[in-house]
């Protein structure tokens, strides 16, 4: 397959304190949130001006993909559509219309597989293909990489640069906390979000050969009535500083930028948590703009560029496919809580 320009596919942000609440409620339009957690959100944006990190941190993105392209002899120009914010997504694909762009390869910052990251991209897409009409570019998702080499090694990378911050005596005994997203059970039912999620934790863990390890998760928005992904980090936090320990790495391994939910939930909530136990509290990196992980998209572009090249991934699970099943990632809401 031919392709004659990149998109990057992400989930946006407010850049001022009155893009706050609008931009929350994009987000949550048809969602049953109460309107009381989008409030409560909207402050932890208004700690920070009112401006989320992400549009600056894909912008650094792409200006660190456009020099590893080029310095690979890759031709490819690089458009930028978000969910939820300006620069919307179909303003993106209307432009690489008028620019003659007729196939896209399509990179999302978003490594896990589930509806909210991987299904609801490409259906963003097939929405903004309808909005833009005849000629618009057809778009095909990057597959994901929760255990490429590239990514692997960076997030060991971030652990190890952790663990470095620990007195040797007391290393081996710290706790490592992976982070992701919670998700609702009716949606992680239908997709292998925490499969993924453990085998990336444990090629981590293995790599970094630090086996006191556990996967949580984070950042719940739903009533409590509806069953989300379990035990939250803030209470797994307080537990450990119950036991006695006296070390905690946190790694937001679910997250690819140090966005909002890694600013205020980890860096300020689950860093409070740890303060009021006494445990040390050490927050992980993110993958950002690191070589390995900008090294690592380019090898998924030519990767698909180039339908002989081998693909990379580490475990026994393999490369993860190149074009989803129709049934893929499904939602079903209405899953009722156990018990």
């Amino acid at each position: 397959m031919k392709y004659d320009a990149l998109l990057v596919q992400s989930f946006g942000g407010p850049e001022g304190p009155d893009d706050v609440i609008p931009f929350l409620e994009n987000v949550l339009r048809g969602k049953n949130v109460p309107r009381e957690r989008l409030l409560e959100v909207a402050e932890h944006y208004q700690h920070f001006g009112g401006v989320s990190p992400i549009n600056q941190q894909n912008r650094d993105l792409i200006a660190a993909l456009r020099v590893e392209l080029a310095a690979h002899g890759i031709d490819l120009p690089i458009y930028w559509g978000n969910r939820n914010w300006a620069p919307y997504l179909v303003d993106a694909m209307t432009q690489m219309k008028n620019d003659g762009v007729e196939s896209a390869l399509v990179f999302v910052t978003s490594v896990f597989s589930s509806y909210s990251g991987c299904r609801q991209y490409r259906e963003d897409l097939t929405k903004a293909q309808v909005e833009v009409g005849d000629q618009a570019p057809r778009c095909d998702k990057i597959r994901t990489y929760y255990n490429h080499p590239g990514f692997i090694e960076t997030m060991s990378s971030c652990v190890r640069e952790s663990l470095d911050q620990i007195p040797s005596e007391r290393r081996q005994r710290a706790e490592l906390i992976f982070t992701a997203h919670s998700i609702p059970l009716g949606m992680s039912d239908n997709c292998n979000y925490v499969k993924q999620l453990q085998e990336s934790c444990r090629l981590v863990s293995e790599a970094t050969q630090h086996a006191n390890w556990r996967l949580v998760y984070q950042s719940r928005s739903g009533p409590p009535t509806q069953p989300w992904l379990e035990p939250d980090v803030c209470d797994v936090i307080r537990d450990l500083g119950a036991s006695g320990a006296t070390d905690v790495i946190v790694s937001p391994i679910g997250f690819v930028s140090d966005h909002m939910e890694v600013l205020f939930d980890l860096d300020t909530e689950a860093k409070e948590a740890a303060a009021e136990v006494g445990l040390n509290f050490i927050r992980s990196g993110t993958a950002g703009v690191r070589p390995r992980f900008i090294e690592m998209i380019r090898q998924l572009i030519e990767e698909r560029l180039d339908p002989d090249m081998p693909k990379q991934a580490l475990g026994p699970l393999g490369p993860s496919h190149d074009f989803c099943p129709v049934d893929c990632c499904l939602y079903t809401p209405q899953r009722p809580r156990p018990g």
